[in-house]
């Protein structure tokens, strides 16, 4: 597997698996409206992405953290800014993790992710990280690829609990 260099986080989050990510490289108009909804709030209990009141199913696009085609929510993520300004690759670099910015981070299954991966990343590498977050994210029934957060397979449709 050739891993892409954009998709390596600095907070820990696999793009590859990213619904952001899946949903524009698949041109899927349904997950994104989808998407839109959840991050404007428009589900209930699933909060909201800081400064999403205007998000559209147009914004809806990334090419992963670290390329120049990025999420709005990836332009102002103050964890991707702490790690550049720090020099590091990602949080698995840092002795303060976890820290402020963690704490504060506005998506649920985003941090408990994070509060996963890297730990994980720390300890086995990149390639084995971005290895196991694929298989992870795989539908054990059938093996359809799904996004971080997915509560069911969207082609067997059964349920799944992945993070």
């Amino acid at each position: 597997m050739v891993m892409n260099p954009h998709f390596a986080s600095p907070c820990g989050l696999y793009c590859g698996v990213c619904a952001i990510y899946i949903a524009a490289r698949e041109n899927n108009t349904k997950l994104k409206e989808r998407l839109v909804n959840l991050y404007k709030g428009g589900t209930p209990g699933k909060g909201t992405l800081p400064n999403s009141e205007n998000l559209s199913i147009e914004d809806i696009h990334c090419g992963g953290c670290l390329s120049n085609d990025l999420f709005m929510h990836c332009e102002q993520c103050e964890i991707r800014e702490c790690n550049r300004e720090r020099g590091y690759a990602g949080c698995h670099e840092c002795d303060e993790f976890p820290c402020e910015h963690i704490d504060r981070f506005s998506m649920a299954i985003g941090k408990k992710a994070i509060m996963r991966c890297v730990p994980y990343r720390r300890e086995f590498g990149d390639e084995k990280w971005v290895r196991d977050e694929e298989v992870r994210y795989t539908c054990p029934e059938c093996g359809n690829k799904v996004f971080r957060g997915v509560m069911k397979c969207n082609q067997c449709k059964t349920q799944l609990d992945l993070d």
